[in-house]
């Protein structure tokens, strides 16, 4: 079933409203985009959520442009064009600043297979992007090239970001990614934890393929 640009525009607006009501965001920080047409929906920069109504969604074409009169679009913009223009699995996309993998990534440290809902991000790790100022090409190159076969990675020194086939699913993966980092954290703070191998991370890879109700036809 096709959803309209208005359901869009609407679930954007939706989706940053959660990331401050789940204490994923604060204030302006934070972004998200939707594939729309040959383009994107995009969050304005500099608006708190609270503020976004669906007319200052930001339509970014397939040649990066916006139209006369357009709110500004996010700094992240390009980050995200680029992980959609690379990436036909993926509809949507969600970053945020989260308290825990904000931590992490400020230590520069990966989230290793603590926990098996690790794999939730698309492998038995999550990586970190290498640092570099907010809103440049630089960052966009580096996040898109670290999220490559991945759903989620952190983002060295600024926070995190989360893909999905839907604006739903992006947050929930972003969520998880949350709820891992804190799960490393707390394991760091008593001595480290006993991580899952390699053949571990691989069984639960294969089962998350099977996990769920089998699409009727």
């Amino acid at each position: 079933m096709s959803v309209s640009e208005q359901d869009l525009r609407e679930q954007v607006i939706d989706v940053m409203l959660k990331l401050g009501e789940r204490g994923l965001n604060k204030g302006t920080s934070g972004n998200c985009s939707v594939r729309f047409g040959e383009g994107m929906l995009v969050t304005p920069s500099g608006i708190v959520p609270e503020a976004l109504t669906p007319e200052s969604i930001v339509y970014v074409d397939a040649d990066g442009a916006v139209a006369a009169g357009s709110f500004a679009p996010s700094s992240e913009w390009q980050m995200h064009k680029g992980i959609l223009d690379r990436r036909p699995d993926v509809r949507a996309v969600v970053h945020c600043h989260s308290h825990y993998a904000t931590v992490l990534a400020c230590a520069h440290r990966p989230i290793p297979s603590v926990h098996y809902m690790v794999a939730v991000s698309g492998g038995p790790t999550i990586e970190i992007a290498p640092y570099h100022m907010f809103g440049s090409a630089e960052l966009a190159q580096a996040v898109t090239e670290t999220l490559d076969g991945r759903l989620a990675c952190l983002m060295a020194n600024h926070g995190q970001i989360a893909l999905g086939g839907s604006l739903a699913r992006a947050l929930s993966i972003a969520e998880q990614v949350e709820e891992q980092a804190a799960i490393y954290w707390g394991a760091l703070a008593i001595g480290g934890p006993k991580l899952l191998d390699g053949e571990q991370m691989d069984a639960i890879g294969a089962a998350f393929g099977r996990y769920g109700q089998p699409k009727r036809v």
